[in-house]
């Protein structure tokens, strides 16, 4: 599943209000069935630039077409997404 606007637009909305705490994942996932929704700490991610940046969180666009995943700047390419939450000041 290739990320669209329709699919972009809606990880945008539940990034862009969450203030603080985690993202509704459940429902992001039940919204935007087949395509990988997953979470972990920025600190994770180490240097690759976000594809987005929100307050508490940087997303990151997964290409798993391959064995392994990678990361990609490229919506077309993305098979999902990974949601990085930052700690404060980050």
């Amino acid at each position: 599943m290739a990320l669209g606007v329709h699919e972009l637009e809606r990880i945008d909305a539940a990034l862009a209000a969450q203030s603080d705490g985690a993202p509704h994942l459940p429902e992001l996932r039940r919204q935007l069935p087949g395509l990988t929704v997953t979470q972990c700490d920025a600190s994770d991610v180490g240097v690759e630039p976000p594809y987005r940046s929100y307050p508490s969180f940087n997303l990151y666009l997964v290409d798993g077409r391959d064995h392994c995943w990678r990361l990609t700047p490229d919506p077309e390419c993305a098979t999902g997404v990974m949601i990085a939450k930052r700690g404060a000041g980050r």
